[in-house]
């Protein structure tokens, strides 16, 4: 190819759009062409966003075709990026070998799929929330175990003095079962860890060092580890973690997930991790190492649930996920400092392995896959059109829609406030869904189906019996279904009344300020009245100023631990809605008694009592009481 083609592709890279020139799948056999693209691609991405480290790992039809490390492993040392070396963290990706685990069990003998996961727990039991209905391994890996999920204070930590024993940690932080096994996808760190056990059990050894022995040993990952401090031979390669904060990139603690291990420990290089990819495309082998029987890695990367057939949905621990028409198995992985994907294409024989630091590394990851794909395995879209009557069936499919992946059960509830996405009709007869890069406009294509009118990506919702809308499901999210939400749980509906209960404090505070001294005068049941009032005004007040002081402190240490002062602040909503139901007492008594001076004065007041309601009921809705925190 010329050099002006090869510029040509570059640009294209650069600007994140399809290749002036269209690139050929052979393309991805010459270094320069790829060197070219991805090069264009990740390097203004990272600038952009503050990606300091980055690595990328291409194989095509068993042969390593591209491995490049970008930025730097070491800021402060200058050490660049080496993706046969530079260990990276790959989330949730770590999960693919958990499943592998999962099966070489299955394998064995030892396991059943669709037994009780209670038969393999030792020193605890799964809550049998729903008698007649227990957890399987199948439900574990399809997500649709129905565990709730959470995670502040203890899923991913930096103090190695808190890392205990697997099973401990699983007892410890069981969460609650919120839906029947098999209804809904709900992605589980939880259940993940609880596979991994299950594995440790029946083997008798320890996780890590199963999967050391028996995946990482077979295919030759020496650079590969779920061990917590990583062993001696490789801290050296590690990449560094980073935030980047005040124009620079800071270092953070090394992230410990040892608890739910599992779930997410691993460390590892790019050229690693496509080993393993291959092995699994190779149908469990690589290079003589067999992790797994070709049949067994069949029944892996074959659909097991999906909430709609005309969507993507789970195999056995590895998720479906489609682009420009082809069909991709893989995993997804994001701690606070690491971003990574895993791609098996079988229809081209490909695999590959992104990874990318900070915060910033997010967005490098999300691009990476589509933009490789509209270069290499360009298709021509097709611009949907909207079927004409559709107006008449779109207010069904309008509100707002939650996770089931969140908390039920304990403050981090919370975190639902704005967790919505909004779905509404628009004039064109197409839906909006507001969510990232997951969002944009869809058109009716079948009954309940929608397809985004220049692309390809679907979203099905799903319909109860009595014909109305109770959720949806997003090509590339078939482990996260949703449900339709509850007004009264949106943040639309809080926010708006928040807002004007604290107005409405600050009201009553700032009266007490103007007329302090009528205030030290009443005397009686009108001074009992009116303390009641700058009671609840106060108390809410002090609780919401606060809770912003702690979360401005301490706000970014939330998810490894819950400092003293966050679990002190914790007594004043308590306290608020104490003081809340005392002024409803006196909100009843100032109209039987016709209290204070004259109806528009008892107005004012029932605003006050009505906000106090309403914050009693915001408090108790959102777990603020009790102390409902797991960390």
């Amino acid at each position: 190819m010329n050099y002006i083609k090869l510029m040509m592709i570059a640009l294209a890279s650069l600007l994140l759009v399809k290749p002036a020139m269209a690139l050929e799948i052979s393309d991805l056999d010459n270094p320069k062409i790829t060197t070219a693209f991805v090069d264009g691609l990740v390097l203004p991405l990272m600038k952009n966003h503050n990606s300091p480290a980055g690595t990328v790992a291409i194989m095509k039809e068993g042969k390593l075709v591209f491995a490049k490390g970008y930025g730097f492993q070491d800021v402060e040392k200058h050490i660049p990026v080496d993706p046969d070396k530079s260990l990276f963290r790959p989330g949730s990706v770590s999960k693919l070998f958990t499943w592998v685990s999962v099966m070489q069990m299955v394998e064995q003998g030892k396991l059943d799929l669709d037994a009780d996961v209670n038969t393999y727990l030792n020193t605890f039991q799964i809550k049998d929330t729903f008698p007649g209905h227990p957890v399987t391994m199948r439900d574990i890996m399809t997500h649709s175990a129905g565990f709730e999920d959470g995670g502040m204070g203890y899923l991913i930590i930096t103090d190695l003095g808190r890392i205990m024993p697997l099973a401990e940690s699983l007892k410890r932080y069981q969460p609650e079962r919120v839906n029947l096994p098999g209804a809904q996808t709900a992605y589980s760190n939880y259940a993940t860890s609880i596979a991994g056990l299950i594995v440790a059990n029946l083997s008798g050894i320890e996780f890590t060092d199963y999967i050391k022995k028996n995946i990482f040993d077979v295919l030759g990952m020496n650079n590969s580890s779920f061990k917590e401090p990583l062993p001696d031979h490789l801290i050296e390669n590690m990449t560094q973690t980073y935030a980047y904060e005040g124009g620079k990139y800071v270092e953070k603690p090394f992230e410990v997930i040892s608890n739910f291990a599992p779930a997410g420990a691993q460390s590892a290089t790019a050229a690693d991790m496509v080993i393993f990819a291959q092995a699994i495309l190779n149908g469990g082998e690589y290079n003589g190492g067999r992790i797994l029987k070709p049949e067994t890695v069949k029944q892996m990367l074959t659909r097991n649930f999906s909430h709609d057939d005309r969507m993507m949905g789970m195999a056995l621990g590895f998720y479906e996920t489609d682009h420009n028409g082809l069909r991709f198995l893989g995993h997804g992985g994001d701690t606070s400092a690491f971003h990574s994907e895993l791609v098996i294409d079988q229809e081209n024989d490909l695999v590959f392995f992104v990874s990318f630091a900070a915060g910033g590394g997010s967005t490098v990851r999300s691009a990476f896959k589509e933009a490789f794909y509209d270069a290499f395995y360009p298709v021509e879209s097709k611009k949907i059109t909207p079927p004409a009557d559709f107006a008449d069936r779109a207010a069904k499919y309008a509100g707002s829609y939650k996770f089931w992946r969140g908390s039920f059960s304990t403050i981090e509830k919370a975190l639902g406030l704005a967790g919505s996405v909004s779905i509404q009709p628009t004039a064109d007869n197409t839906l909006v869904l507001a969510f990232g890069p997951f969002g944009g406009q869809f058109a009716e294509i079948d009954n309940n189906l929608f397809q985004k009118i220049d692309g390809t990506d679907k979203l099905a919702f799903q319909e109860n019996n009595q014909g109305e809308i109770t959720g949806f499901v997003l090509d590339g999210l078939p482990f996260m279904s949703t449900y339709k939400a509850p007004f009264y749980s949106t943040g639309g509906f809080n926010y708006s009344l928040l807002s004007i209960s604290m107005l409405v404090f600050l009201g009553v505070m700032l009266r007490l300020a103007y007329q302090w001294s009528g205030f030290r005068a009443l005397t009686g049941i009108n001074k009992k009245v009116a303390r009641a009032a700058v009671m609840t005004a106060s108390s809410n007040l002090l609780t919401f100023i606060l809770l912003a002081i702690v979360l401005v402190a301490y706000g970014n240490e939330l998810g490894s631990n819950i400092p003293f002062l966050f679990k002190a602040w914790m007594i004043l909503p308590i306290i608020a809605t104490i003081a809340g139901l005392y002024n409803l007492y006196y909100g009843v008594i100032v109209w039987k008694e016709g209290l204070c001076s004259g109806f528009w004065a008892r107005i004012r007041y029932s605003f006050v009592a009505l906000s106090s309601l309403f914050l009693c009921w915001f408090y108790y809705f959102w777990n603020f009481l009790g102390f409902q925190y797991m960390g």
